[in-house]
């Protein structure tokens, strides 16, 4: 998988694989490469942390990992438990609050609540992308329910 980190340096070293993520209700996505940077263990464990949600709750492409929930309330929860594992939530920058590890979007709403230079949404389609990739094939729920966990 060739992932790429968050921020402006999110193009660098990135597959000219044209993939996104299908978003639902809110959603909580986190760069693949981030997670292997941050998270104990990194992108292995995160998986087996994940593995009963994943074709449920949780999806991923070669460059984004996705949670979500159906309240605000349940996306609370999964910020302060990534913040827990040492990943940076909103950080203020030029006096406006911007995402920085990860970011929350509602797609019914038009995107991401904050800005989050590492991410590319269409509400319409209701898909996300990372930043200096394109959009091409979609994974979501279907992609891991059909037994296509190799993306």
């Amino acid at each position: 998988m060739g992932c790429a980190a968050h921020g402006s340096s999110a193009v660098n070293n990135v597959r000219d694989t044209k993939m996104a993520v299908e978003l639902e209700f809110i959603d909580f996505v986190v760069p693949v490469q981030t997670i292997k940077e941050k998270y104990s263990g990194g992108w292995e464990q995160c998986l087996r942390d994940h593995a009963a949600s994943i074709g449920g709750r949780v999806w991923y492409d070669d460059y984004l990992f996705r949670d979500g929930a159906m309240n605000p309330m349940d996306i609370e929860e999964l910020v302060k438990e990534w913040v827990a594992r040492g990943f940076a939530g909103p950080e203020r920058v030029n006096g406006r609050h911007v995402w920085r590890d990860f970011c929350v979007v509602e797609g019914a709403f038009g995107g991401a609540t904050r800005p989050c230079p590492w991410i590319e949404v269409d509400a319409r389609q209701r898909i996300a992308w990372l930043s200096g990739t394109s959009p091409g094939e979609v994974v979501g729920r279907d992609t891991f329910a059909s037994g296509r966990e190799d993306v």
